[in-house]
């Protein structure tokens, strides 16, 4: 998998710092998720999500979530997409800029196994980044 970290820790200074993701990584008011929707800079997607970026001032991506209840019945099938999404976020975010992102999962991924759904989540993420870097957003 290019650009995608195998470790799920960093170490800095001899201290070992997790890649995780902690609230400074999610979008979590609806004023975040509304500057995402109206101002858009980036949208991509398939037959089974799409995701909506937008650059941000602060110095990391963040992720929001809209796994709705109309699109994917079951609690279980919309927390397993969810855990997927981040957990591929998590590996992802160092390569994504300063984006504020929002998933929107489609009717049907749900239906998908794990594999297919990480699979398709990592290839929206690098999608989203050559993108970026496509466009000049790439401030590093």
């Amino acid at each position: 998998m290019s650009g995608a970290p195998s470790e799920n820790s960093n170490t800095t200074e001899g201290k070992s710092v997790k890649s995780g993701f902690d609230k400074s990584r999610r979008l979590l008011n609806a004023g975040d998720f509304k500057n995402v929707f109206d101002g858009a800079s980036f949208k991509l997607g398939n037959d089974s999500f799409l995701l909506l970026a937008r650059p941000s001032s602060l110095g990391h991506a963040r992720l929001g979530l809209v796994v709705a209840k109309k699109n994917i019945r079951r609690a279980v099938d919309r927390n397993r997409i969810k855990r997927v999404v981040r957990e591929t976020f998590r590996q992802y975010q160092d390569h994504l800029d300063t984006l504020d992102i929002v998933f929107l999962a489609r009717r049907g991924l749900h239906i998908l196994p794990n594999s297919d759904q990480t699979r398709l989540v990592r290839e929206g993420w690098r999608r989203l980044e050559k993108k970026l870097a496509h466009q000049g957003g790439r401030s590093r």
